[in-house]
């Protein structure tokens, strides 16, 4: 029974990945910054100190890293920026060093990364939807990425095979994009940001952890892969979609204006207001199969 170690493993992606790869047979331990007394699945570790549990590493088949500050959980102070750089490019630097340093069996590591290493669209429709050999942009996400790729990509010299998703906005009801735009749904506004022609590459939280568990199942898979569903939509049809199937005919459409967003969010509007199409020719063209392709049949699943 093969052992995955999960970083990040509390968090929206790491609650939903662990049941499957259990049902899949596999053993599933956590690295936390907090342990749970009598948990032997649960180790500690914080990038901040420079530390992590031995025993964690040494007993892992394969690594997921998950680990990261929520890009929109807070206002993008000095501060806060820093901090979603530190948790991604540091926790990766630990695992390196810890891969270096601890006798291990690590044959993967699955890592994570955003599709906020595009830039914007040149225009709305995308012609050319962004591939993974487009360079990183030179915002603060397209840099983020840039250094987060970077910080892991030093497993391969040591003989892991390396596998990065660069992931879309995730749909789930637990949390995410999708749970936000459900809080004034519920009260019969369909809040459409700027002019809701930007698109969003989202996927499915179902599909993006049948990504994570094939990579670890897969030798043939290495390299960097969009985690984004074959049919992003632009802002409006996803809120009016998402209106449609838990208000039915009940809601009012709202326009945001631009201002407003950039008002209440700061620098952090940018990426509400980017438009990013990217392209998942790759990992389809590597056999993958997405259970929810379209916005559709991902809100009525999500509907519950």
């Amino acid at each position: 029974m093969p052992t995955i170690l999960i970083t990040g493993g509390t968090g929206l992606v790491g609650t939903a990945l662990a049941p499957l790869l259990r049902e899949k047979g596999h053993r599933v331990i956590i690295l936390s910054r907090h342990t749970i007394p009598g948990n032997p699945d649960v180790f500690q570790w914080d990038y901040r100190k420079e530390t992590i549990d031995p025993e964690a590493i040494r007993q892992a088949d394969h690594i997921i890293h998950l680990a990261g500050a929520g890009v929109a959980d807070k206002r993008w102070s000095a501060k806060r920026k820093q901090e979603i750089v530190d948790s991604r490019t540091k926790t990766a630097a630990l695992l390196v060093k810890a891969l270096k340093e601890i006798p291990n069996k690590v044959r993967s590591v699955i890592s994570t990364s955003g599709v906020g290493w595009y830039g914007p669209d040149a225009s709305i429709p995308s012609p050319q939807p962004f591939e993974e050999t487009d360079p990183a942009d030179g915002d603060f996400l397209g840099d983020t990425c840039r250094l987060w790729e970077a910080a892991i990509t030093p497993v391969t010299g040591l003989g892991k095979r390396l596998v990065i998703f660069r992931v879309g906005p995730v749909l789930s009801t637990k949390g995410g994009m999708l749970a936000e735009f459900r809080k004034p749904v519920r009260m019969g506004v369909a809040p459409i940001l700027g002019s809701g022609k930007q698109v969003f590459s989202w996927i499915h939280i179902d599909d993006l952890c049948r990504l994570y568990a094939e990579a670890i199942d897969r030798d043939d898979l290495s390299g960097v892969y969009n985690a984004a569903a074959p049919h992003p939509v632009d802002d409006r049809t996803l809120i009016l979609a998402l209106a449609k199937q838990f208000k039915g005919r009940y809601f009012v459409p709202v326009y945001v204006p631009s201002f407003l967003l950039k008002w209440l969010l700061g620098e952090m509007s940018v990426e509400v207001l980017k438009s990013t199409t990217v392209s998942v020719k790759k990992i389809r063209s590597a056999g993958f199969q997405f259970i929810y392709p379209s916005i559709d049949a991902a809100l009525a699943n999500l509907r519950g």
